[in-house]
């Protein structure tokens, strides 16, 4: 379940909070925060079980995956499939508190959840897949509140889309040697040598979708200020994979915690001291 690393979680935390904060144009709700942020845990858990139940007879020939409890046997796959369950009923429990729209946007978020762990046997666009799955609950954010599914909540949903695939192929470079010996495809192997330029253009696909989020949303300075703010968290990432090290790689990876911080905090000035 990766409790004890939460950098995925938050990751999938951070801009679904912004998008509960731009759907209600002031401080949300402290029923949908606290639905939402248990949801996040619950699903982002599942995820990572059915991500290790799809990847257990590889995990051994991955340096990084290699002790995974499915590969070392203390965990058996029957006891994974039913922790998946549980978490699964976990979520379903939860958006019983939630409107019809939103309960059926959750049944297609749960469906791109549990594709994208094999997505990598049969493309190199996984990343696509898991960008898609963690930027649903943005246009659930949206939909809670009664809203339907705006222009603003697929702006928001397109440039989480496009930064989820660019911080996953850092992700997935971390990998690429192992992954490229078991047959595991991914973005960092499609993009070859041209990885650093996709990231950046990916990046800035995410900073100009934002860009037009905040026009459409009426934003006037923090919203911006903080989009500036992650051009140089991005800029700090491509110092981090210039080499292309695992280390680095890694590193700029886990760093996109901030930007989805920055991204929050930003939102949450601009709707507060506007």
């Amino acid at each position: 379940m990766r409790l004890d690393r939460p950098v995925g979680t938050l990751l999938l935390l951070w801009p679904t909070l912004a998008a509960l904060v731009m759907a209600a144009d002031a401080i949300p709700p402290l029923s949908l925060v606290l639905i939402f942020t248990l949801g996040t845990f619950s699903m982002r858990s599942a995820g990572c079980v059915i991500n290790d139940y799809a990847d257990r007879n590889v995990d051994g020939e991955v340096k990084r995956t290699k002790l995974r409890p499915l590969v070392t046997g203390a965990i058996q796959t029957q006891q994974a499939l039913g922790l998946f369950a549980g978490l699964v009923l976990c979520s379903g429990i939860l958006i019983l508190f939630l409107n019809t729209t939103t309960q059926l946007l959750a049944i297609g978020g749960l469906a791109l959840a549990v594709t994208y762990p094999f997505m990598k046997r049969y493309t190199h666009l996984p990343q696509v897949v898991l960008g898609a799955a963690f930027s649903w609950g943005i246009l659930m954010a949206w939909s809670a509140q009664d809203l339907g599914v705006p222009a603003e909540a697929v702006l928001l949903f397109i440039g989480s889309l496009f930064w989820i695939v660019a911080y996953d192929t850092e992700y997935a470079m971390v990998d690429r040697d192992d992954d490229l010996l078991v047959g595991i495809k991914s973005t960092a192997i499609l993009f070859g040598q041209l990885d650093k330029f996709m990231i950046g253009t990916l990046q800035t696909l995410a900073l100009g979708t934002w860009f037009l989020l905040g026009v459409n949303l009426d934003y006037q300075h923090a919203f911006f200020v903080g989009l500036i703010t992650i051009v140089g968290l991005f800029a700090y990432q491509h110092h981090l994979i210039a080499d292309r090290s695992r280390e680095g790689c890694f590193a700029a990876f886990k760093n996109n915690i901030w930007v989805g911080v920055v991204l929050l905090v930003a939102t949450l000035a601009e709707v507060t001291l506007s």
